[in-house]
């Protein structure tokens, strides 16, 4: 496995071994020592699964009681996933990393606890799987708009498929002073 260098420290690109041959191939998925020689000591404690049809968007989710770290990874199609930090204090809030998964590449996203995450898929369809630090709570779930000019991310999409939710989130300007601070290590 390799560790690929990112734009922010602490969100972490990772690139499995695969094993392949004529029958199709293998790869660890997660192994917590491997990840743990390469810098991902989170414990995992929620496992999920979304399904998304092409030009969906989904983000920028984050919780502001519960932080969940997340190692994204795609089984089927293909995604650009992005990474916001939103933790107050750090040298790069307010920047973002984003990355094309897909089940090709196999490659993980980790997104720290303090980042907002989102995706949008770029395949027909797209299989996404995550595990999480921390469980979910709905009473606690946050969101950032998309295509908040301020955050200027690069969305390779133009007209996404929204929730309601994402569609209505708040600017990054108007939510600073909720937002959890950053820990430096």
């Amino acid at each position: 496995m390799k560790l690929l260098q990112t734009s922010i420290p602490g969100l972490l690109l990772f690139e499995p071994s695969v094993f392949a041959d004529h029958r199709g191939f293998f790869l660890e998925s997660y192994h917590a020592q491997k990840y743990a020689e390469l810098g991902l000591t989170a414990q995992f404690v929620q496992d999920n699964h979304s399904f998304s049809c092409q030009d969906t968007l989904r983000g920028l989710h984050y919780q502001r009681q519960h932080p969940q770290g997340k190692l994204v990874s795609v089984i089927r199609g293909t995604i650009f996933d992005v990474g916001v930090d939103i933790r107050q204090g750090s040298p790069t809030f307010g920047q973002w990393y984003g990355a094309c998964l897909c089940g090709e590449n196999h490659h993980q996203l980790y997104i720290p606890p303090g980042f907002a995450h989102g995706f949008c898929v770029l395949s027909e369809t797209a299989d996404v799987l995550y595990k999480c630090t921390d469980f979910y709570d709905p009473t606690d779930d946050c969101c950032l708009r998309w295509n908040d000019p301020d955050l200027q991310i690069d969305w390779p999409v133009r007209e996404p498929l929204l929730s309601a939710k994402d569609a209505s989130a708040p600017f990054l300007k108007d939510v600073t002073l909720h937002l959890p601070c950053f820990e430096s290590p």
